[in-house]
């Protein structure tokens, strides 16, 4: 079982975690059972294996994603620290999905028996966890969106556009920069384009100054011309909703 203390810096999805009271926060920390640190691209939950816990992030990025059978890869999500990667599991036992840590990260675990004890004893915090899985939901239906309506400069600006305003609602980005470590294929593959097509949007992007990528690190120049380009409207990440009763 893991210390009281050793998560109750990480803002669960950060609205949740202001809606939490010192005690519930307190009781969550004490409830976790492991604290692990994994390497680059450690396979975390494999499609169709049973699953028998699940996991915060702490530190790092991690994906979900489904390949074709010709090995095409799919990001259906990208997790941030904060998030629960994983609990749709819990229910669900296995998922139809593979789970990567795309660096190094830190996670915090819950084997599904303590939190089904959690959750039997504490319906408060199981309306909180529920609360975490609608908001997976809504970027799910999102990313949906983006994909299948987008083009390629806008499913690009809308990923970066999300991606700053998670990181920057749990205070890990600046007011117009982040770190992003992920290869050009991973963002390929998150916007369902080619690794040369990728290149070209960020190039365009860059030149008409308004993002840039270079080493895993983010510059957002142009805020405004970034979100009407992505069609870009952060109320589905309910940041400033008021809390679940």
């Amino acid at each position: 079982m893991a210390t009281a203390g050793q998560i109750d810096h990480v803002r669960l999805k950060r609205r949740i975690d202001q809606c939490l009271t010192p005690e519930q926060r307190a009781t969550l920390d004490a409830s976790v059972d492991q604290i692990r640190e994994l390497p680059a691209r450690h396979m975390l939950v494999r499609a169709g294996e049973l699953v028998m816990a699940s996991t915060l992030l702490l530190e790092g990025t991690i994906c979900r994603y489904i390949d074709d059978r010709n090995g095409a890869r799919q990001l259906v999500a990208l997790h941030v620290p904060g998030d629960f990667v994983d609990l749709h599991g819990y229910p669900l036992k296995r998922l139809e999905h593979d789970v990567m840590a795309l660096g190094p990260v830190r996670v915090a675990v819950w084997q599904h028996e303590t939190l089904h004890r959690l959750t039997g004893e504490r319906p408060d915090l199981t309306r909180m966890l529920w609360y975490a899985t609608l908001l997976d939901a809504a970027m799910h239906r999102m990313w949906i969106f983006r994909v299948g309506r987008l083009g390629a400069e806008g499913r690009i600006a809308h990923f970066v556009a999300e991606l700053h305003a998670r990181l920057q609602a749990v205070g890990l980005a600046g007011d117009g920069s982040f770190a992003l470590p992920l290869k050009q294929i991973d963002l390929a593959d998150a916007c369902g384009l080619t690794n040369v097509h990728v290149n070209r949007v960020l190039r365009s992007l860059r030149e008409q100054d308004i993002m840039t990528w270079r080493s895993g690190e983010v510059t957002i120049h142009d805020p405004v011309r970034l979100r009407r380009i992505g069609e870009f409207d952060p109320a589905y990440l309910y940041i400033d909703a008021d809390c679940p009763d």
